[in-house]
This record gives C-alpha cells, structure tokens and sequence, in this order.
C-alpha cells in the first residue's frame, strides 16, 4: 500500500493543499511551525481517525472555521482507494470509503497502516507506562479490528464506572450496582490482556533480533508485559478493590494500568540504562513495529519519519536509513544537510513555508538534495 496523493481542505494552518506523493522516499523541509508535521498528522489520521497528538478534532480545524476536509488517495497492487474524512468541531467525524460512508471507524482501521516515529518516540523507554500503552494500543488498533472494539468498550465502561464511583458519594444506594459494571469491565478486560500477551510474544522476537544488530550484537533486548491483573484473578481483584475505588472515586484495576518492560540482559532499561541505550531500544521498537506490520498485514506500512534524524548520531541515523528498504516514506526535516552522502534514495523533495506546499526537486530525484545543502552551507 502506497499514498498517490493527500488533500486537505481548512486543516490546521492549510486553507487548501494537495500534495501528490512517490512511492520510494519523500522529504518535506523547512523551518519550525510551517505545517510539516501538520501533513504527517493527516496522513496519520486518514489511518487511524485520531491524531497522533491526541488533538481532538476542533482542534484541527484550521482557526475560524467550522469544518475540515482530508481526502486521501491510496493504491495497492494498482488499484486506487480514496479515504475522505469530514472533520466537524461539535459532531463526531464523518468518514467514507470510495463514496460509501462507513459506521465504525473499525471498517477504516487497517486500510492504510502507518509507523510514525517522532522524537517524541524516543523517550518511549524513560517515560510513564502510558506512554507505552498508547503505543501498543495505535499498533494493534490498526492491525486487529476485534482488540479496537474490545478496547473502545472497556474504555467506555471504565469512565461510566469511574462517575458511578463519584456519584456514590453523594448516593451510597448506587453501590448496588456496581457488579453489573465490573463484569464487563472483566470481560472486555481479559481479551485485552490476552492480545496483549500475544503483542509482547510477537514483537519480542522481532526487536530482539534488529537490536542485536543495532548493538553490534554486544546487548540482548527483552520486552516484558507487566499487565496490573491476571486474568484469573481479575475478577475478585476488582471486588476486593471496590472499597478503595470508592474512596479514591476510581477504577483502580485493570489493564489500563498495564504497563511494558525493557531489559537488556537483567537491567531495567527505564531505570538503569543510559541515554543511548533507551534510544537504541526506543529505535529497535520502532523499526520492529515496521516488521510487525509486514508480517501480520502481508503489506508494507507508509513510514512518518517527523524531524527524528536530529535527534540520532550518525550511527542511529544510518541503520534508519539503512532499513527503510522498498517502504514508502515521508520525512519531515529542516534542512536537506542530514541526507548528504548517505545512501538514500531521495524521489522527492517539497519544501513548505507558510502552510505553502511547492516542489523543491524534480521527481527523478538526482542531486538536488546535495546541491541545496551545499549552497545552504557555503551561504548562496
């Protein structure tokens, strides 16, 4: 699966764009707060309805309008498919398929998968558990309709158990009907565990091996799932809790206080590992995320690369480039001098100024990147 194209109507700070993109690797330069990461959230929402911010969608709309408008054109195997997306700042969003308005957002979810790696992404293995959650959940979310539907119902439950527990304080009667709460929080719960038991077998072998060769083969990586509750006991864990859910006014119990390890060797890598080492482990989990893809999907992931390369040494930056292979990719950056000498084959190149969009390269891609980089530094 590749992106033709991308247009995009009152987003952010673009009144109007349209961006037609090469199947190989395209570069999208220029100084801060110009809407290059803008064009990447779009294409991130195309594929999974939520920003990769977590912006909700009036937020999106560009200032002083009512509404916004992606529509995205993607092919496979050469036959086309256009995404639409109807952003509305008091209403739910509106998605449709080729012209067909579709109900679940479930019936968009792997149509088009997308790995964004942000340098964000790159303090995944130092910061709290959420952080990890959330990337296990976009992964999964794009790959297993049922884990999206089973994780939308138990968020649901969670936050409708979550105001029965504040409402009790003021109606202690209400108590009554908090087991009818907690059975579904149980059920929906445990298939969540499940999966993300299966996620951590799948993904464990896949980093252990692209760290191996990130590391010069000098660490071995681990992941481990720290879910907050067995299946087996989750059920009388959350009873026994009741009392202090009570008083706290929260679900205490549950995986959405599940959490994920990294270890090299036996050293906890959040607690113990160096800088380097948390960002060699967050790059292997991102490049394994790309492989996860391939291997479950049986197709190729769009790669998001936004502003990531600054924040990489050479090395780092090589193997990056170095893995991208036949993948589709669009990297943001602020200036081409990262890409000379390296041995990526650039398609295309757009410089963006100003919620402007223009091509900065024909798309043969030959020396343009090299030469502007070169006049970039000696001040022509």
């Amino acid at each position: 699966m590749i992106i033709k194209s991308l247009e995009l109507m009152d987003y952010r700070n673009y009144p109007s764009l349209s961006i037609k993109f090469d199947q190989g690797t395209n570069i999208l330069y220029g100084d801060n707060a110009q809407g290059k990461t803008n064009i990447l959230e779009a294409i991130y929402v195309s594929a999974t309805t939520k920003s990769h911010r977590g912006s909700k969608d009036r937020e999106i709309i560009r200032f002083g309008r009512e509404e916004a408008h992606i529509r995205t054109y993607l092919e496979r195997d050469g036959a086309e498919t256009r995404v639409d997306m109807h952003l509305r700042g008091s209403k739910s969003k509106g998605i449709a398929i080729d012209g067909q308005k579709i109900k679940k957002a479930g019936d968009l979810l792997g149509l088009l998968n997308v790995v964004f790696f942000s340098p964000e992404d790159l303090g995944i293995i130092k910061n709290g558990p959420a952080e990890r959650r959330r990337f296990v959940d976009m992964e999964l979310c794009q790959l297993d309709s049922f884990y999206l539907y089973n994780l939308n119902h138990y968020n649901r439950i969670v936050n409708q158990r979550n105001k029965l527990l504040k409402d009790m304080y003021m109606n202690p009667d209400l108590k009554d009907t908090l087991n009818i709460w907690d059975s579904q929080l149980v059920s929906f719960g445990s298939k969540i565990i499940e999966r993300r038991k299966l996620f951590e077998k799948q993904l464990s072998e896949i980093i252990f091996e692209i760290h191996g060769r990130l590391s010069g083969g000098k660490e071995k990586l681990r992941m481990v799932y720290e879910p907050d509750v067995s299946i087996e006991g989750f059920e009388k864990t959350l009873f026994l809790s009741q009392d202090r859910d009570i008083k706290l006014k929260q679900t205490t119990v549950g995986p959405h206080r599940d959490d994920f390890s990294f270890f090299v060797e036996n050293m906890d890598l959040r607690r113990y590992g160096s800088q380097g080492q948390q960002r060699t482990a967050a790059l292997s989990l991102k490049l394994s995320e790309i492989e996860l893809v391939k291997r479950i999907a049986k197709d190729n992931p769009v790669l998001l690369l936004d502003d990531v390369l600054s924040e990489l040494d050479s090395s780092r930056q090589n193997y990056l480039l170095g893995s991208i292979g036949d993948i589709q990719t669009i990297i943001t950056c602020t200036g081409l001098e990262d890409f000379v000498g390296s041995r990526l084959k650039i398609n295309r190149v757009f410089k963006v100024a100003g919620g402007e969009v223009c091509p900065a390269q024909e798309p043969d891609g030959t020396s343009g990147p090299e030469n502007e980089a070169r006049q970039n530094r000696n001040g022509e």
